[in-house]
C-alpha cells in the first residue's frame, strides 16, 4: 500500500533540505576577489555613515576607487548603461566599506534594507533602473537572501564630481 503525497509531515519533520548557512559579507567579498576600499572622506559636513539602533546609514556614495572617479559622464549620453552599472557597482562597494567602518566589521552587517540610487542621466534616458542593478547585485552576491531590498531609482540631471551615480544604502546590523 503506498502513502499518499498529500499525507500531513509529522510536526518538527521538513521535507526540505537543509540549508547551509549564508557566507559571512567577508567570505562572500574574497570569493567575489573584491577588497573593501578605504572609505572617502567627505566632500562636505557630514559623516560616510551613522548608526542609528540596528541600521547603519550611508550618505551618497559617490563611483571612487582610490580617490578618483572609476567613470565620469551621463548615462545614455557619454556612458552605456553597463558602463553606468558598474559605477553603480563601485557605490555599494564603498557603502558596504562606510557601513562597516561604523560596524567596526564588515561582519557586524546583517544585511540590506534600502537602496536609493541617483543617476546623472541623459533627458532622454529612462533605464535608471538598469544602472541600479549593478548596485543591488553586488548587494546580492554579498548578503544573499539578507541583501535584497527595497530600492528607489531618479534620474537626476548633475551628481557631484561629474560622476554618473550616486548610490545610498541602508544596511541592517547585527
Amino acid at each position: 500500500m503506498s502513502t499518499s503525497q498529500n499525507t500531513p509531515e509529522k510536526p518538527g519533520t521538513s521535507a526540505e533540505q537543509p540549508t547551509a548557512p549564508a557566507p559571512l559579507p567577508s567570505q562572500a567579498l574574497e570569493r567575489l576577489g573584491e577588497a573593501l576600499p578605504a572609505v572617502a572622506t567627505p566632500l562636505g559636513a557630514y559623516r560616510p555613515a551613522v548608526r542609528d539602533g540596528e541600521h547603519i546609514l550611508t550618505s551618497g556614495q559617490l563611483p571612487l576607487r582610490d580617490g578618483a572617479p572609476v567613470a565620469v559622464g551621463r548615462a545614455g549620453a557619454e556612458l552605456s548603461t553597463q558602463d553606468a552599472a558598474a559605477a553603480a557597482r563601485q557605490c555599494a562597494l564603498n557603502a558596504i566599506a562606510a557601513a562597516a567602518a561604523v560596524a567596526g566589521d564588515v561582519d557586524a552587517l546583517a544585511g540590506v534594507v534600502k537602496v536609493t540610487g541617483f543617476v546623472n542621466s541623459d533627458p532622454s534616458f529612462t533605464d535608471q533602473a538598469l544602472v541600479l542593478n549593478g548596485a543591488s547585485e553586488l548587494l546580492g552576491e554579498v548578503f544573499g537572501e539578507a541583501g535584497i531590498h527595497a530600492r528607489s531609482a531618479v534620474g537626476v540631471a548633475a551628481l557631484p564630481l561629474g560622476v554618473p551615480v550616486e548610490v545610498e544604502v541602508t544596511f541592517r546590523a547585527r
